[in-house]
């Protein structure tokens, strides 16, 4: 399996049989996007909520590769009614899809798309594949309940939100590292706006100083999964 940053808060994981599942594809209009949305797979596109910097350019990626979206309820009958397809779920609900495992967690924040339609409750998912598991924990400020999802669950890595304002900061983030305790840890959700500015590499010491793992990611990049 393979996982690679597409920057901001999108990241494409390609599996061992050749599935590709996109998340929160914000490519277009995105400064820091290594790629454009005419040029990206997806067999599936999980979204984490329904602002446009996530939602992003969903819709023109699903017209042309026929791509399944995987969402919370309100935001897959949403997807649905511009006539594309849709699996419907919602926090704390899983199912077993033909590339592996996906469970929504809760996230703090707010989703709405931009057209103004209620997108149903901000979430997080967790994704396992070949025997990994991907907790990609979508804007959020830091909650306790992470400590649960990483007792609960073998974390092999958390993509977690560092850009502030918005979401949860840099010392927060190292706090939830702390709460769920991957393998790995990598930021995510900064420097795409100069409000949400802020050094991953920061990150990273501060997450090694507690003696846990952390990866930066170029946009772009992409690492194998073990």
């Amino acid at each position: 399996m393979k996982l690679k940053y597409l920057s901001h808060s999108s990241f494409l994981i390609t599996t061992s049989e050749g599935k590709t599942i996109l998340i929160d594809p914000f490519l277009d209009d995105n400064p820091n996007a290594p790629i454009s949305s005419d040029e990206v797979p997806a067999d599936y596109i999980i979204l984490t909520h329904a602002h446009g910097d996530h939602l992003g350019d969903s819709f023109k990626i699903a017209e042309r590769t026929n791509a399944t979206f995987i969402c919370v309820n309100e935001l897959a009958e949403y997807c649905a009614s511009k006539g594309f397809k849709a699996h419907n779920m919602h926090i704390g609900g899983a199912f077993n899809f033909d590339f592996g495992r996906v469970k929504f967690t809760i996230a703090h924040h707010g989703s709405v798309t931009p057209d103004n339609v209620y997108g149903g409750v901000a979430a997080g998912v967790l994704i396992t594949i070949d025997g990994k598991t991907i907790y990609h924990a979508g804007d959020t400020g830091l909650f306790y309940d992470m400590k649960l999802i990483g007792e609960m669950n073998d974390i092999d890595y958390l993509i977690v939100p560092i850009g502030d304002n918005f979401t949860m900061g840099i010392d927060d983030a190292v706090k939830a590292v702390e709460f769920v305790n991957p393998k790995f840890s990598i930021p995510m959700h900064y420097n795409t706006f100069p409000i949400i500015e802020a050094d991953p590499f920061e990150f990273k010491n501060k997450v090694e100083k507690s003696g846990k793992k952390s990866i930066v990611l170029e946009f772009g990049q992409e690492i194998e999964i073990m």
